[in-house]
């Protein structure tokens, strides 16, 4: 049997970049989405179509019951999983001084909550000398203004990947973040003029917006047997945009 990978929020974006890279690794993949089928099963299409393994579950990672379901029928397509990437989360954008407590809790329950759901189901059921990764953001690094919810978020989900990373000590499991800065994605293009994306793209010396495939690269180091001392790291592309 083929090892296996679980990929959350693999619908669009960097996870159905990761999704992609991993089969291509030769991993069966488990596409997870938390409302969009169709851009899932069309992602699990062609990945057969190019001759590897995949399913679509849906799963909200912010829902325990959902989390549990999720890992129950992954491991009963392709047994106990070999590799974990939490791609899942959500970015919306506000001051801290409108004291939207509802968007911020939903903030909270997606990327970090979810993370922690996600996180127990796969220190469970993560096969011996398996991979653990989640996605942070180099923009932590920056503190722009109306990112307050989302970094706080962050700085948990970094926090979990370094306590997870000693709670499996014995197990020659491995825990890490990958932590990107700008990637050219439909979410965080959404809304921005052109103008704007030249701007962004000046913000680190390499000029450019990062691409999907970009963090891909980093999770199939991760992921293969040459990232196996990485451990407890947050591994940050970002063509130089922060440290």
């Amino acid at each position: 049997m083929a090892r296996a990978a679980i990929i959350t929020g693999a619908s669009g974006g960097i996870g159905a970049a990761v999704a992609k890279r991993l089969a291509k690794d030769g991993f069966a993949v488990v596409v997870n989405y938390a409302g969009k089928s169709a851009p899932a099963q069309s992602l699990v299409a062609d990945i057969k179509a190019a001759g590897g393994q995949a399913i679509a579950v849906q799963a909200d990672v912010a829902i325990a019951a959902d989390v549990e379901r999720f890992f129950k029928e992954s491991m009963e397509a392709f047994g106990r999983p070999d590799v974990v990437v939490h791609c899942a989360g959500i970015m919306p954008l506000f001051p801290i001084a409108s004291g939207d407590v509802a968007t911020f809790d939903k903030v909270i329950a997606t990327n970090l909550r979810g993370t922690f759901l996600v996180f127990a189901q796969a220190a469970q059921h993560v096969s011996d000398g398996g991979r653990i990764m989640a996605f942070s953001s180099s923009v932590l690094a920056k503190s722009f203004p109306t990112y307050g919810a989302y970094i706080a978020s962050k700085a948990g989900v970094e926090g979990l990947v370094h306590v997870l990373a000693n709670e499996l000590r014995g197990r020659n499991i491995t825990v890490n973040a990958v932590a990107p800065g700008q990637v050219q994605t439909e979410l965080f293009l959404k809304g921005k003029s052109d103008a704007r994306i030249d701007e962004l793209k000046k913000m680190n010396p390499l000029e450019r917006l990062g691409l999907p495939e970009d963090m891909a690269n980093v999770v199939s180091f991760l992921a293969g047997p040459e990232g196996g001392w990485f451990n407890s790291q947050v591994l940050r592309p970002n063509g130089g945009f922060a440290y």
